[in-house]
């Protein structure tokens, strides 16, 4: 019996002892899981940031070759110490002149005007705006015609129309500002009266009016920025906004048009050289569509060395640390390297150097042939 209960406890301890070898390992293995497992997940979009392992030559720019004219920017009631702050930012990067297309208008131009050319008078240019406060009443055309041209007097050297024209600006009735309402006719003919361009911006880039899935490329903007989406149940369609658009320009031949952001047709050059076959009148900045020309270099190229009168430089949102990026695009052969915002492109981007002529003309020829009172002799030849 003694034997017996001996064999018996001792199988019981054996038991008991070796299977926790077999075991702890098996939990040990299940509490690693979750760390492999998260190395394994597929990540999202925002996370994936892959880190290009080519090797070539890179050219990091941090001056434009020639003194340029940024056609595009916004200023929204700058003070004295802000002003200040810019010049000394803009003789970094050989940043001659800054178009401030927020001047607004009445008043509000004459305070920009005053802190702006008042104090530096070679190197801003201010664009008057108008105001709709008075839309629903008769004569409205007229009566901003008159403004603009005593905004002029007070120094505005151009107009500049909103994306909020055409596409969410509406009459009392509800009824929708058309971009060629001929209620503006008498504005237009008035900035080719008074010799001003017109830098207008009408639509959005066609992605955002296009259904917001996983096949939009600009989807990840779409995501951060859900606003900016433009579904048919509230904004009319891309190509509406375009026939309305390029009427506008046949309409009044004799305004000069500047097209913002390449017109929204970056992504389709041959349609952008077509608009301009038919309009002498039309141009374009570049204004934050350098993601568009960057991903098409050969094109690109080939295109602004075609069209090299009618494209101007413009940055849009004002980063003086941006800029780079556009001397690098314009002035380098480059290769495949970073956009400077993320949501715009999630691809990367080439140099398509130009040849000097027409860099200058991109960056102050053609702006110098629109812009009226900016004095020719502080850029080259």
């Amino acid at each position: 019996m003694d034997s017996r209960r001996t064999i018996r406890l001792i199988f019981v301890i054996v038991v008991a002892i070796f299977p926790a070898p077999v075991f702890w390992p098996r939990a040990a293995s299940t509490q690693q899981d979750p760390t492999a497992q998260k190395k394994q997940q597929m990540p999202t979009i925002e996370e994936y940031e892959p880190k290009s392992t080519l090797v070539t030559k890179e050219h990091k720019i941090e001056r434009a070759k020639f003194p340029f004219i940024d056609v595009h920017s916004h200023h929204w009631n700058p003070t004295a110490e802000e002003v200040d702050r810019l010049v000394k930012e803009m003789d970094t990067i050989n940043l001659r002149v800054i178009v401030n297309l927020s001047g607004g208008t009445g008043e509000r131009l004459q305070r920009t005007v005053a802190v702006m050319k008042g104090r530096y008078p070679d190197r801003f240019v201010v664009f008057a705006n108008m105001s709709y406060d008075d839309l629903n009443t008769p004569g409205f055309g007229q009566r901003v015609a008159a403004r603009l041209e005593q905004d002029v007097k007070n120094g505005a050297q151009g107009l500049k129309i909103f994306k909020d024209f055409g596409m969410e600006l509406k009459y009392a009735n509800g009824q929708r500002v058309r971009v060629d309402d001929p209620e503006f006719d008498a504005v237009f003919e008035k900035c080719a009266e008074l010799k001003i361009p017109v830098l207008i911006h009408v639509a959005e880039p066609s992605a955002f009016f296009d259904p917001w899935d996983y096949h939009n490329e600009r989807w990840q903007e779409l995501k951060e920025f859900p606003g900016r989406a433009r579904p048919p149940a509230k904004y009319p369609p891309f190509e509406t906004l375009m026939t309305e658009r390029n009427h506008l320009f046949a309409k009044h031949p004799r305004t000069n048009f500047i097209a913002a952001h390449l017109a929204f047709h970056g992504n389709d050059l041959e349609r952008l050289g077509k608009l301009f076959d038919a309009n002498p009148n039309v141009y374009v900045d570049i204004a934050a569509v350098l993601a568009e020309l960057g991903r098409q270099p050969y094109s690109a190229h080939d295109f602004l060395v075609k069209y090299q009168d009618r494209v101007l430089m413009g940055k849009d949102i004002y980063d003086v640390n941006e800029y780079k990026w556009y001397f690098r695009a314009l002035e380098t052969r480059d290769e495949y390297f970073e956009y400077y915002r993320k949501r715009h492109a999630f691809w990367r981007i080439y140099g398509f150097q130009v040849p000097d002529e027409v860099l200058k003309k991109i960056y102050y020829k053609n702006a110098l042939k629109l812009l009226p009172g900016i004095d020719p002799k502080a850029f080259p030849e």
